[in-house]
C-alpha cells in the first residue's frame, strides 16, 4: 500500500489511515517517511500530547515536514488547528503532504475530521494481510491465523492462538474504554463471542439482546462499536426490483478469520475441521479477502429473498456492473437453486463459485467455479 499511499500524499495536504490496532499503520507510515523530512507523534504518549499543546505554534514549525500523527482520535481538539495551518498552507504554496494521521476509530476519525477538514483530506484504510500479498500456498495459514502480522508470522500455531487472545484482551481492557462511556468488558466480549458462533447469518439484535440481558438499542451501540472499530462486518442487503420479497437485515461477520477462531477457541486446523464454523468461517475469510481487494467505490452486499435466492456476495461498481460471487468449502461445489434464482433476478456481468481448491471451469454457461486466490487477482488486476 505505500505506492498509493505516497501518490495520495502527492495530492492532498492531510490523507488518514484506518484500520485496527497492530494492522501495521505505523510501520507503513515510517516507511512513506524515509526519504523526506518527518517527525512521528504519537497521540497516546502524554509527552507527545505536550508537544502539541498549542497545536498552530507546533505546526507551524514544522511547515516543511510531514507530519504523523498516530491515534490521531485520542486529540479529537486538533482539527480545527489542522484546518487553519492546511488553508494557511495552500496561500503559501504547500498544498499537499502535509500531514499523515492514523488511526483505528473510523466512524469517530470520519465524523470529527469530516465536519472540519472538508476537501482537504484524504483516506486510506489499512487491512490485515490478505491473499493476494501471502500466495495461495499461504492460504491454509492465512485463513487459520488471520491477516494481522503478529498473528500470521507467528512461530507456532499455539503462539499465534496466544496473541490473538491477547489483541482481543487489549480491545475490552484498554481500547474501548477510552472511547467513551464505560462499557463492561465482560458483556462485550460476550457480544463479540455471540458473533463469531453466528458468523454470517442475518443480524438479529432482539435474540441477541435476550442472550446478553440487554436491550435491543444496546445491542446496536455495542455493535456500532465493533463495526467502526473495523473488527466486524455489517454486510447489507442488495435490494433488486424483482417483485420478490427480500431479506432487509444485514448479516455480520468477525471481519479477520483469526480472530473469529480465537473467539471459539479454534487453535489449530484440526479443531476448526471439526467446528459447526467452518462453513461460515471459509465464507467469511473469502467474502473479506473479496471485499478487500475489490477496487475503489465499489459496493459489497449480498442478496437473499423469502422464497430462497440468494448470493453470499455481490459486489456493485460504480458503472451498475455487478459480479455475482457464491461460497462453497467444497472441493465439487455445485450452483444451488438458489443460486441460479439470484443469477436470474440479478444478471450480473459474471457469477462464480469460490472454493478451496486450485482448478478453474466453468460449471454452467453463466457460472465459473474458480479458487480464491485467482479471483482475488481477477479483481486486483
Amino acid at each position: 500500500m505505500q505506492g498509493p499511499l505516497e501518490s495520495l500524499l502527492a495530492e492532498s495536504p492531510a490523507v488518514a489511515v484506518l484500520g485496527p490496532r497492530q494492522v501495521g499503520k505505523t510501520t507503513l507510515a515510517l516507511a512513506v517517511a524515509e526519504g523526506r523530512p518527518s517527525t512521528y507523534l504519537d497521540l497516546e504518549s502524554p509527552a507527545d500530547r505536550a508537544r502539541i499543546s498549542e497545536p498552530e505554534l507546533y505546526f507551524a514549525d514544522h511547515a516543511d515536514e510531514l507530519l504523523i500523527l498516530d491515534e490521531i482520535h485520542r486529540a479529537p481538539g486538533i482539527f480545527e488547528a489542522l484546518r487553519g495551518t492546511i488553508d494557511r498552507g495552500r496561500r503559501e504554496d504547500r498544498a499537499a503532504g502535509r500531514f499523515l494521521m492514523l488511526g483505528s476509530a473510523a466512524i469517530e476519525l470520519l465524523a470529527q475530521s469530516g465536519e472540519t477538514l472538508a476537501g482537504r483530506i484524504s483516506y486510506a484504510e489499512l487491512d490485515p494481510f490478505d491473499i493476494s500479498e501471502l500466495g495461495g500456498e499461504a492460504i491454509d495459514a492465512h485463513w487459520l491465523r488471520g491477516g494481522f502480522p503478529e498473528s500470521y508470522l507467528a512461530s507456532s500455531d499455539t503462539t499465534s492462538l496466544r496473541r490473538r487472545e491477547d489483541f482481543i484482551r487489549t480491545y475490552l481492557e484498554r481500547e474501548i474504554p477510552q472511547l467513551g462511556p464505560r462499557i463492561p468488558a465482560e458483556t462485550l466480549r460476550r457480544l463479540w463471542t455471540m458473533l463469531a458462533h453466528s458468523q454470517g447469518q442475518l443480524l438479529n439484535a432482539a435474540s441477541i439482546a435476550r442472550g446478553l440481558g440487554v436491550s435491543s438499542p444496546t445491542v446496536n451501540a455495542y455493535l456500532d462499536l465493533l463495526v467502526d472499530l473495523l473488527l466486524v462486518r455489517r454486510l447489507q442487503p442488495r435490494l433488486a426490483n424483482v417483485g420478490k420479497r427480500q431479506i432487509r437485515s444485514p448479516k455480520t461477520y468477525v471481519r479477520d478469520s483469526g480472530l473469529l477462531h480465537a473467539l471459539l477457541g479454534l487453535g489449530d486446523k484440526e479443531a476448526l475441521l471439526g467446528h459447526p464454523v467452518l462453513g461460515a468461517s471459509w465464507e467469511g475469510y473469502a467474502i473479506e479477502n473479496l471485499i478487500d481487494l475489490a477496487p475503489d467505490r465499489v459496493e459489497p452486499s449480498f442478496y437473499r429473498t423469502s422464497g430462497g435466492a440468494e448470493i453470499d456476495l455481490v459486489l456493485r461498481w460504480p458503472e451498475g456492473k455487478e459480479w455475482a460471487i457464491g461460497v462453497k468449502r467444497s472441493l465439487s461445489p455445485r450452483p444451488t437453486r438458489g443460486m441460479r434464482s439470484a443469477i436470474a433476478d440479478l444478471e450480473p456481468e459474471r457469477s462464480f463459485i469460490v472454493y478451496p481448491g486450485e482448478d478453474r471451469y466453468r460449471v454452467a454457461e453463466e457460472i465459473e467455479v474458480i479458487g480464491l486466490p485467482d479471483l482475488a487477482a481477477d479483481l486486483a488486476g
